[in-house]
């Protein structure tokens, strides 16, 4: 715990409330101190605290980082990142696995040390602190059982199934509820337990929890934030800013999400946002076929979106842009881009970034969906689609959409050493309908037409396959 203490302390920050939405920009602070000195000197519940949000940041940061490549969104067009996972291929001896393992645990372990030590020798615990431990807590099992296929969580524990640790992402929230100060975070609370219920395939519960989350807050934004000046990176941000990973073309026009505005500027990644709500309503809504409901609910959605901040002006001028690395990509608007074969090609998919030109990009949300699409929509399985590229589009850049592709990650080779209950999920889960040897990200560049045919429209191929266990929870 000696080193997992310094390692906390090194990197402490903050959450401020303000309005709707919930940022952690941090204060940093290193007591050089043995554990005991630290534990007995005073106020040792905010250091920890301050901690613990900063690793939340850092551990979303690198959710986003390894598990884009995987899925359909982003290709790692360098060799920085692991080229493995963009087949996919995922093995559990592979590092960044265990990586992925050791963040979601030590959030857990965190707070759990919190609970059982810190809170013994400090008497000036708040509401505020217990809050945010228990909401860390719960998202450190909400990340376990969104993307692993089991994990213990205890050291040498049994291993819980993916949908056991949910189950202790909804206990943990259970408790975080208690101490919520107001209804920002009552909604941040409801918009986690939703998520949680939508992964299991409780579509009453998913769409109660949802619908509770807006009436208490209608933009909720819950974003984990970074510090260049103390070395606390958007590992995300550097990779697609310098055009190390690539967007599926129908995606360019989101990216680069993260923007680095100056040497030391960090962009905030999402955790939680009310976005989220709409979408789990509107799958519910369909879930249940009351088809004129769900499209309401899209439409409200749409206004949510357009009332995210969008960062206009940016110069977005990588030389590696379009043809830097391994594959060519497209480089004007001009550009159209077809889903699939077969499919019509759109416009407005890609921007022009030669110089001097500059794009605009939304920081938060953002869609190619229009009313005018929903409207048109025809159909179960057309909606549903619909449904699967507003949740592609809205979520970018955030660690959401390998989750949506029935992916998920083995307990990784240290674990399974050690623990002889491990052994049953060692190999990766990837459904039989996942294009392997890097076809998710595969598309022909037409250049004499100005044209781009993306090789597989996932979002087809994930409603097609609705009924299997591994997507589209709620059918």
């Amino acid at each position: 715990m000696q080193s997992n203490l310094s390692y906390t302390l090194i990197i402490g920050g903050t959450l401020l409330l303000a309005s709707c939405n919930l940022v952690a920009p941090g204060d940093i602070e290193n007591p050089n101190v043995t554990e005991d000195g630290y534990l007995q000197g005073g106020n040792a519940m905010d250091t920890w605290v301050n901690g613990a949000e900063k690793t939340l940041a850092l551990t979303v940061g690198d959710f986003c980082l390894q598990t884009e490549i995987i899925s359909d969104n982003y290709f790692n067009n360098y060799t920085r990142e692991s080229k493995l996972f963009d087949e996919p291929r995922i093995l559990y001896n592979d590092p960044d696995v265990n990586g992925l393992e050791r963040a979601v645990q030590q959030l857990r372990a965190t707070a759990d040390f919190a609970f059982d030590k810190v809170s013994k020798y400090d008497k000036n615990v708040t509401k505020a602190q217990l809050f945010k431990l228990h909401t860390i807590k719960a998202y450190g099992f909400l990340l376990g059982g969104e993307n692993f296929m089991a994990l213990p969580v205890s050291e040498r524990g049994a291993v819980k199934t993916w949908q056991e640790l949910l189950q202790l992402a909804l206990q943990s929230l259970g408790e975080s509820e208690k101490y919520a100060a107001n209804d920002t975070l009552r909604s941040l609370v409801h918009t986690l337990k939703a998520r949680a219920y939508y992964r299991l395939g409780k579509v009453d519960e998913a769409l109660e929890e949802s619908g509770m989350a807006l009436k208490l807050c209608d933009n909720l934004l819950w974003q984990g934030q970074f510090d260049g000046s103390n070395s606390v990176f958007n590992a995300m941000q550097d990779d697609i800013w310098k055009a190390l990973y690539q967007p599926l073309p129908r995606l360019n026009f989101l990216n680069p999400k993260y923007v680095q505005l100056t040497s030391t500027y960090e962009s905030p990644i999402c955790i939680a946002k009310a976005e989220e709500n709409h979408l789990i309503m509107a799958e519910a809504l369909l879930a249940k076929k009351e088809i004129d409901k769900c499209k309401t609910q899209l439409k409200q959605l749409l206004g949510l979106v357009k009332s995210r901040p969008v960062r206009h002006d940016v110069k977005d001028w990588a030389k590696t842009r379009a043809v830097g690395g391994i594959k060519e990509y497209p480089d004007g608007a001009a550009y159209t881009v077809a889903a699939s074969p077969g499919e019509p090609y759109r416009e407005g998919l890609v921007l022009s970034r030669k110089k001097p030109q500059v794009v605009s990009v939304p920081t938060v949300s953002g869609t190619s969906v229009t009313a005018e699409m929903i409207n048109q929509c025809q159909g179960h399985d057309a909606l549903l689609e619909l449904i699967y590229l507003m949740r592609q589009e809205i979520f970018i850049a955030e660690g959401r959409r390998m989750n949506d592709l029935g992916i998920r990650l083995p307990i990784s080779e240290v674990e399974a050493k050690a623990n002889p209950t491990a052994a049953p999920y060692i190999k990766a889960h990837i459904p039989a309908f996942i294009p392997l040897g890097q076809g998710m990200d595969a598309f022909e560049l037409d250049k004499k037409n100005l044209r781009v045919t993306i090789r597989y429209n996932m979002n087809h191929l994930i409603v097609g396959n609705k009924t299997t266990a591994d997507v589209v929870p709620f059918e």
